[in-house]
């Protein structure tokens, strides 16, 4: 059992989401909906387009506010209306989109709205790239173009900056939407890299990804959503592919995973 595991299956959950729902014009897009997250633990969410899966997270980020159920952090109870009051709880968004300013340098872009500025008002430029350097530091040691804008780093890279800039602003909770979506192989690596050094930190993850592989490869659990309802959770080691892909398309739960709402008997 890895390092990682035991942090994983020890202790209170990080984030607990109990039956969830939220409708738009009358059509449920979520439906009872319940997952939970430990520390230093990466939850993959799998299901086709309209599933639900990405409405669910938007909930726990505070892009949608839910119609019924829970949100609870750390075993409280948690108000989430917007995405500052997701910010507070220690809980960032990395888009597939990155959302990264194309045209400045990764110190620019971790402080991007939240500079440091010295006594005399102007701007710190030396204390943020110390900063910078220490967070990608700890984060991708390899990474060496700090002074180039960002439009010129490999996606790899780009994804470093991104997640530099939601941990060094203390998130604990990271979701991370199709984070390798559109990278090669070799960044995709880099990427899984990054993602086993945000678990050693005790940082939860929620991965949402269309790629089984993607989510056998980086998760330790995963959760299919089908038609907005829970289909079931499972430990990765516990399922086949054709298992999940089964949950995704049919709806039926393998003996290895746990039944939600949606399963089809």
């Amino acid at each position: 059992m890895s390092t990682e595991t035991v942090v994983a299956d020890k202790g209170a959950p990080l984030v607990e989401m109990h039956d969830i729902s939220i409708a738009f014009g009358g059509i449920k897009a979520v439906d009872h909906a319940s997952i939970d997250l430990h520390p230093g633990e990466v939850v993959g969410l799998l299901g086709h387009n309209g599933a639900g899966k990405s409405t669910l997270i938007k909930v726990l980020s505070g892009a949608y506010k839910r119609d019924s159920g829970t949100i609870r952090i750390d075993g409280k109870d948690a108000d989430i209306s917007n995405p500052r009051d997701a910010k507070a709880f220690g809980i960032e968004t990395i888009y597939q989109t990155l959302a990264l300013a194309d045209n400045v340098d990764a110190t620019a872009n971790l402080y991007l709205g939240r500079e440091l500025r010295t006594r005399w008002g102007t701007l710190d430029d030396i204390a943020m790239e110390a900063e910078c350097r220490k967070v990608m530091g700890r984060l991708n040691p390899n990474f060496r173009r700090f002074k180039e804008p960002v439009k010129s780093l490999s996606g790899g890279q780009r994804q470093s900056v991104a997640i530099a800039r939601a941990i060094h602003f203390n998130a604990r909770i990271l979701i991370m939407d199709e984070p390798t979506a559109a990278l090669g192989p070799q960044e995709t690596a880099q990427v899984g890299e990054l993602i086993k050094q945000l678990k050693a930190q005790g940082i939860g993850i929620f991965l949402i990804s269309h790629d089984i592989h993607d989510v056998f490869d980086l998760a330790d659990r995963l959760t299919v959503m089908k038609n907005g309802r829970v289909v079931g959770t499972a430990h990765v080691k516990d399922v086949t592919k054709d298992e999940v892909l089964g949950m995704i398309i049919l709806g039926k739960v393998p003996p290895g995973a746990t039944p939600g709402p949606g399963a089809i008997a």
